[in-house]
């Protein structure tokens, strides 16, 4: 069975999958920053317990979605190549959500925190995706089984 996402081309089709699990991940790091915060005694904005908790998300976020960028978004298989390159895009994408967020705090002070997150996330996904393009290419063996 095909997925309908088989039939765009290529770059359209690796930037929708991206998109589909951009959102996902979008989810499931905000769940953790809000679980976090929730076992943090809701820190106030912008102190260093907020800070960890909107990590904490971050990093929980990671696994699968470098799982799901390989299979679904890229149809690559993990390996050290783009590992690397996923630690790499991640850790410029961690660098500007974590310059975004005391940014959107003091632009959007009475804004609810999954809100602020969720936009901080988004800028900080379409800069990754960028970066990801550049180390998620299928090797000549994975286009044969493709």
């Amino acid at each position: 069975m095909k997925l309908p996402t088989s039939y765009l081309p290529g770059k359209v089709r690796s930037a929708v999958r991206f998109a589909v699990v951009g959102t996902t991940g979008m989810f499931v790091q905000t769940w953790f920053f809000m679980a976090a915060l929730y076992f943090m005694a809701q820190p106030d904005k912008g102190t260093w317990l907020y800070y960890i908790a909107f990590g904490i998300g971050y990093v929980l976020e990671m696994i699968p979605n470098y799982l799901f960028s390989n299979w679904y978004t890229f149809g690559t298989r993990p390996n050290k190549k783009n590992a690397g390159g996923f630690l790499i895009a991640r850790a410029i994408n961690l660098v500007v959500q974590f310059g975004l967020l005391p940014l959107a705090i003091a632009l959007l002070p009475t804004w609810r925190d999954d809100l602020i997150s969720f936009i901080v996330i988004f800028i900080g996904g379409c800069i990754n995706y960028l970066i990801c393009l550049l180390f998620f290419k299928k090797t000549k063996d994975e286009n044969l089984q493709s």
